[in-house]
Parts: structure tokens; sequence; C-alpha cells
């Protein structure tokens, strides 16, 4: 599952393959959808909770709020069901996605970050990132990524310092899915199912702001 970015997205992976998923996109309602979501799925799929042995969430980077849902939601399945948890970045997902879909490397991810601002990374394929995830205004790295292919909402957001933007626009829970049960098949460690921030939250304490105690 994924809640790092506007789409709330969902998968049931078989180790091999997606066998059902669900998408909605909707910035505001990731506590909302999320848990009715993976009902759909596991409907769809004609299973029950009890079958999973592993959860797989997208650690963002992503808005603090949208990304606590998602990774705590995550967690609650795993302490409930007792198997493990693993985070994966969500860019990569995105990454993966475009790769399956035949985009070639050197590229670059980029979402939405909010504050006239994008998180990215660049990656020499679908399967592999180059450094750290972070998080610009568009404007200052438009030059470090020029002539590169920039896959994601944030590319669609700026045209002006991305003009050759490429889906998908948004991560999908199955793309993220899958490239997890490639990186486990193979033996490779995951993150642990921690917020990937990158910044400080929007909603903050004011500096000036004084505790009333009664006497």
């Amino acid at each position: 599952m994924d809640t790092a970015t506007p789409a709330v997205t969902v998968a049931l992976h078989d180790g091999t393959s997606v066998i059902a998923s669900s998408g909605q996109v909707d910035a505001r309602r990731h506590g909302e959808l999320l848990l009715p979501a993976v009902d759909r799925v596991l409907a769809n799929a004609g299973t029950k909770l009890d079958a999973v042995t592993d959860v797989v969430v997208g650690v963002g980077p992503g808005p603090y709020t949208g990304l606590r849902v998602g990774l705590v939601t995550a967690a609650t399945f795993g302490s409930a069901l007792s198997v493990p948890v693993h985070g994966l970045c969500t860019l990569d997902g995105l990454a993966y996605a475009a790769g399956q879909e035949g985009l070639d490397g050197p590229f670059a991810v980029a979402t939405d970050a909010r504050r006239k601002e994008v998180y990215w990374a660049r990656y020499e394929d679908g399967r592999t990132r180059v450094g750290e995830p972070a998080v610009d205004r568009p404007a200052d790295i438009a030059e470090a990524l020029a002539g590169l292919p920039v896959v994601g909402a944030g590319a669609v957001l700026y045209p002006d310092a991305f003009p050759d933007a490429r889906g998908p626009e948004h991560v999908a829970a199955g793309a993220l899915a899958a490239l997890a049960a490639e990186r486990l098949a193979a033996g490779r460690e995951l993150l642990p199912p921690q917020p990937l921030y990158l910044r400080r939250p929007d909603a903050q304490v004011p500096k000036n702001y004084k505790v009333v105690t009664p006497k």
C-alpha cells in the first residue's frame, strides 16, 4: 500500500504477479479511502487478510499527514497478523512502473511536494536509483535534469522545468509490490517502515505559543 502521494493505492501480490489492485486519487481522503480499498482488493482476490504473509508500504517521500496513514495502517496489520512490514521508497515504485512500461534510463522521478517544490530522484533504469531522494524547487534542479525524461505528477505540474514529462503520474501499489517481491526473492533487505519526510510538517506549533496552566 502507498499513501505518500495523492493516490491511495493497494495491491495484493502472490510473489509472482499482482492478483488484485485498487487506486484512487484524492489528496484529502487518505484515511477514508485506504481501509475500504484493502477490503475491496481482498474481496476481488477472493481471500482474507489472514492469508497475507508480508506487508509492503511506501515510505515516501511525501507530505506528513497522508504518508502517516499508510505507515500506521501497515504497522497495525503487521502487528495484528504477526507478519513482517517492509518499507520501499515511493519514488522507486514509480521508477519501476515506468521501466515496466518501456522507459529506458537514465531518467528522473518527481512527485508533488507542495510549497512549489518536488520530491525527486535520478535513476539509471527502472530498478536503479542514483543517490538519495531530495526536495527542491523545480527551477533549481531543471538544469541538472536537462535532457532527461521526468516521470510523475511533479513533472506534469512544472512543464517549464521538466519539458519531457512521462507517465505514470502517480504510484501504483502493484508496481511497489512487484519491486518488493523481486528484491525479497533476491535476498535483498528492504527499508524499515519509517517515514521519509525530508522536511518538517506543514502544521507546527507557533513560535510564540504560550502554555497556560491553571493555578
